[in-house]
């Protein structure tokens, strides 16, 4: 619904627009006339999209999750003929907010990534809204992934060349929620968030199926990951420290993490100083924790946020010297750098006003705001501005704007 809701707002403001169906969920979440279905093989896609931009004389493209393998391709094209692409996804200061970044997300980020930078942003914008305005039920959100990746699944004789980004077969993946559903959970212990907390760390786990962890990271698998950091902590953290290793709320259950963790641990001689938790208000857990390890999560700006010490072992926006420990995970149990605040203020300030948008996909009036301030900044050619630091690109010549939507 957002995409076509999209679409409707560009065609208003006097730009014409295409989109391409990749799958049967593309055809049926796009649902209006006009659309172009891709049933080639994934080869021929680069020479499609070619065609497209040059016979319609397209200048701008949009896509959500710039890793997908259509839109790495139709990015790579786009490149080579100057069209401008811009990534639209989940907004890093989420809830309440959507990302619109020009060319890409995390490596691909054109968002800058010294203090300087950051900070000379800030002095050129106003304060941010962080007020939840448009908030949407985690079902709401959960009922429309499925309905498209199972139509996506199903729709494969319809578009029988679709190649799908999703790590786990949608069948499997979403019939193993049954048995996470009935289990029980493991709660965060009650001596974590109380007075008098023991010393401890958070690592909080991402799906597996994350294409932010198979681009943006050095890990195949994140149990590569799990046993770097216990590894570490095994050597070098204090003895009277802990570990508490979080699950990531939408994890389906297939990698069995709480034995991964554990039985690493053992291996490690640390099994009774790290806990697994699958469950609770990571935001209760958050004041009280001596620092956080991601790869990428945005559980990472939010640890910022609170103040907490953070380390990033991907490839992450908010990965800059003052937010977060730059001196290497062995270091950071003993001696972690601490959080800038006024950094912090000035990165929250600077990240909302260039490649956030106030919105949201699945509220109506929220997607109704984050629409009209999308297409505002494509059409005045001021996506990720103001950035002083990285030149935009001049618009090029016409009536009108035309758009591909990937």
């Amino acid at each position: 619904m957002f995409w076509r809701e999209l679409a409707t707002g560009f065609e208003n403001a006097g730009a014409k627009t295409h989109h391409v169906n990749f799958s049967l969920g593309d055809r049926i979440y796009w649902w209006k006339r006009g659309a172009r279905n891709f049933r080639k093989p994934l080869s021929d896609w680069a020479d499609y999209v070619r065609e497209l931009i040059i016979g319609e004389n397209i200048t701008d493209i949009l896509y959500y999750a710039d890793q997908l393998p259509y839109h790495r391709i139709a990015h790579e094209v786009a490149k080579d003929l100057g069209v401008r692409c811009h990534a639209v996804e989940y907004g890093y200061l989420r809830p309440d907010w959507v990302t619109l970044e020009r060319g890409g997300m995390g490596r691909l980020s054109h968002f800058p990534n010294q203090p300087e930078q950051i900070s000379a942003i800030a002095r050129q914008v106003g304060p941010v809204d962080l007020v939840v305005r448009y908030a949407h039920s985690f079902w709401n959100e959960a009922a429309n992934e499925v309905l498209y990746n199972l139509a996506a699944y199903f729709g494969r004789p319809v578009f029988p060349h679709y190649q799908s980004d999703k790590y786990y077969n949608p069948m499997y993946e979403y019939l193993m929620w049954l048995p996470r559903m009935l289990r029980r959970p493991k709660v965060m212990p009650d001596a974590y968030v109380g007075e008098g907390s023991p010393a401890h760390y958070l690592l909080a786990l991402q799906l597996q199926s994350d294409y932010q962890i198979r681009t943006n990271s050095p890990y195949t698998h994140l149990s590569e990951m799990v046993e770097e950091v216990i590894r570490s902590f095994a050597a070098h953290a204090p003895d009277h420290t802990r570990l508490v290793v979080k699950e990531h709320p939408l994890d389906n259950g297939l990698e069995r993490w709480e034995k991964v963790v554990m039985r690493i641990a053992d291996e490690h001689g640390v099994g009774a100083r790290v806990d697994f938790i699958d469950t609770g208000d990571i935001g209760k857990l958050m004041p009280k924790v001596s620092g956080v390890v991601v790869v990428n999560s945005t559980v990472g700006l939010n640890s910022i946020s609170s103040g907490r010490p953070t380390i990033v072992l991907g490839s992450a926006i908010y990965n800059v010297e003052g937010l977060t420990h730059q001196a290497g995970l062995d270091s950071f149990w003993t001696d972690p750098a601490p959080v800038d605040p006024d950094l912090c203020d000035d990165y929250v300030r600077a990240l909302a006003a260039t490649v956030q948008v106030k919105g949201d996909f699945y509220n109506r009036a929220g997607r109704k705001v984050a629409i009209a301030e999308i297409v505002s900044r494509i059409l005045s050619g001021t996506v990720n501005c103001p950035d002083a630091f990285v030149e935009v690109p001049p618009r090029m010549e016409g009536e009108h704007t035309p758009r591909l939507e990937a």
